[in-house]
């Protein structure tokens, strides 16, 4: 069955269908491996485009820059600049809390908040005269999402600013939302949904999640829209990983598919991160970035190794590798054992009980040495287990072939 399959797909590749292992086709072209077929292939479609005038088909031109990782959808790789969410902040009081609101004289500013609030509604209350534990004064936040209109709802965050012990039960009031231009977008308002808790005794309390901040859902009402250029003739993608690679294969996708559908290319790459559009006539921007943002397209990324010291964590790109090297992994174990001993003087003497010391050292040393190296990251991940040594080993092995030069990507330490 794998002989079979095996022949099927080399003659897919080489541009005919093998229908039985022993009978392949008189017209079958014979190749040593699957990248000579790979690249058979590669070259009938390039001559096929250029006979076709065009870049490629639709999904993508025959790139010559070589073979890349994962194929992604344009929308899932990057974004169109301008069209970006806008962070909101606000101070706020919540009410009603059970007890467990700020204490007004370890957080002087919630006392003067409430006596703000009163005073705009009217009532006056003299200096110093609330004591009360059902207030808490609050952070809130959010993000503004792109083209959110008048009327919007939007979710937010809030968070204790003082030293209540819990927002369970509250209700925010009336809090006005700015943005970094100092102007009002949002006004958040609306009851708490803490998912922590508290629970306390004489002897002991119980704390699970985060009781000091919750999430009001739907609790803000956007008062004011925020202007972009969206929609001019001419629109940028931004990827999100910087690559000249996957810029240049973006470019050759669109141009490929919009030769077909609008008879003219309309992207340029401009940089590493950015590619230029230029917006067909006759067609909105929603519709254009709408026909395009699906397109498949195959990626590329830097060979890199992210390392975390804290947790143990190793991530190792499928681009990494490592020149074949020797490594010699060793632990030193180290035990000490004190086995005092009680000696008990003779009968009528003088003598007085004691404790003799006993102790036994123990030192035992394990190396293990092997050869690594790999050409792809199957053989590196089974070089890496081989040895057999624990995450935080294969970190400071890692480290050392860096330091060898062996290994041929970046190390990141977090």
């Amino acid at each position: 069955m794998m002989r079979f399959t095996a022949a099927l797909l080399v003659g897919i590749l080489a541009g005919t269908v093998v229908v039985k292992a022993a009978e392949p086709s008189p017209n079958a072209k014979l190749y040593g491996t699957a990248g000579e077929a790979k690249a058979a292939w590669r070259k009938a479609e390039a001559q096929a485009a250029l006979q076709r005038g065009d870049d490629g088909h639709w999904g993508g031109a025959a790139s010559p820059l070589g073979e890349g990782g994962a194929i992604a959808r344009l929308k899932d790789i990057a974004n169109i600049q301008g069209v970006r969410e806008n962070q909101l902040v606000g101070y706020g009081l919540v009410i009603g809390l059970n007890g467990t609101g700020d204490s007004l004289r370890s957080a002087p500013f919630t006392e003067q908040s409430l006596r703000a609030m009163l005073d705009n509604l009217g009532i006056s209350p003299p200096p110093g005269s609330s004591r009360v534990k059902n207030v808490a004064a609050v952070i809130v936040t959010a993000n503004l999402p792109p083209f959110a209109g008048r009327g919007s709802r939007i979710d937010i965050t809030v968070s204790s600013l003082g030293d209540a012990t819990s927002l369970a039960g509250g209700t925010l009031v009336m809090t006005p939302l700015a943005a970094a231009d100092g102007q009002t977008y949002a006004v958040a308002q609306g009851n708490m949904v803490v998912s922590g808790f508290v629970a306390s005794g004489q002897a002991e309390t119980l704390t699970q999640g985060v009781p000091t901040s919750g999430r009001i859902p739907n609790g803000a009402l956007v008062e004011k829209e925020v202007t972009g250029n969206f929609g001019q003739d001419e629109l940028v993608v931004e990827l999100r990983e910087a690559d000249f690679t996957t810029a240049v294969r973006i470019t050759d996708t669109i141009n490929a598919f919009a030769k077909r559908r609008y008879n003219q290319p309309v992207a340029k790459e401009r940089d590493s991160k950015s590619i230029r559009l230029r917006r067909p006539k006759n067609i909105s921007a929603t519709r254009f970035l709408a026909e395009i943002e699906g397109l498949p397209v195959v990626t590329d990324e830097v060979a890199r190794v992210v390392v975390d010291e804290r947790t143990g964590t190793v991530v190792i790109g499928e681009k990494v590798r490592i020149s074949r090297v020797a490594i010699s992994h060793g632990s030193l174990s180290v035990r000490v054992t004190e086995t005092p001993t009680i000696v008990q003087p003779e009968p009528f003497s003088d003598g007085v009980t004691a404790v003799e010391p006993n102790t036994t050292i123990d030192a035992t040393q394990t190396s293990k040495l092997g050869i690594l190296g790999g050409t792809d990251l199957e053989s590196l991940v089974k070089g890496l287990n081989q040895i057999g040594v624990k995450p935080q080993g294969i970190i400071a092995i890692l480290q050392g072939i860096k330091t060898a030069g062996a290994l041929h990507a970046e190390l990141v330490v977090q």
